[in-house]
């Protein structure tokens, strides 16, 4: 059922989404989402902590190989968004889905810790309070910049390969391997 949700949500947009339409997609009877998940929130939720997941799993892996780049952990999470957009069109929508839920929040503190880690790796000595907001920062940073590449939104010029542009964009603010 999730896979038939998220080929829905990448079709047509998460207000596409109907049970009873998962239902026959997935050919299962027409009671067994709402079994399973309760209701069109909870069946979302299953989406969105599955997505904070992989996006957790995404950016550790690049932290890993990377040697902790920072650039490259940036550059991971607008491949995830753009490989994985159906999550990443819900994951942060709290309106469609239960923020609140601990296997959401366990993946969004998991994805979290690297972003703010590269934060504080970059500036030893920093504070609590600027290690956040440099991490908010490079959230922010790369957030918006899949967002605008998925949504068609970004000038043209970029090219049609997202992460030499995402390494563009932030080479230009400062944001440099290490």
């Amino acid at each position: 059922m999730l896979d038939a949700a998220i080929d829905v949500i990448a079709e047509a947009g998460p207000a596409a989404i109907s049970l009873r339409d998962l239902a026959r997609r997935a050919g299962v009877s027409h009671a067994a989402p709402a079994h399973h998940f309760g209701d069109k929130a909870g069946l979302l939720t299953a989406i969105a902590a599955e997505g904070q997941e992989l996006l957790a799993d995404r950016l550790h892996e690049a932290h890993r190989r990377s040697g902790g780049d920072f650039l490259e952990v940036g550059v991971a999470y607008v491949r995830f968004a753009v490989e994985h957009r159906a999550h990443f069109e819900i994951m942060y929508r709290p309106e469609l889905h239960r923020p609140d839920d601990p296997a959401v929040i366990a993946g969004r503190t998991r994805a979290g810790a690297v972003l703010y880690r590269g934060a504080s790796e970059r500036g030893p000595g920093r504070s609590a309070d600027e290690v956040r907001t440099a991490g908010l920062a490079a959230w922010s940073l790369v957030h918006g910049f899949a967002t605008l590449w998925i949504h068609g939104a970004l000038p043209e010029g970029l090219g049609d390969d997202p992460e030499a542009a995402a390494r563009t964009v932030a080479r230009h603010l400062g944001v440099s391997p290490g």
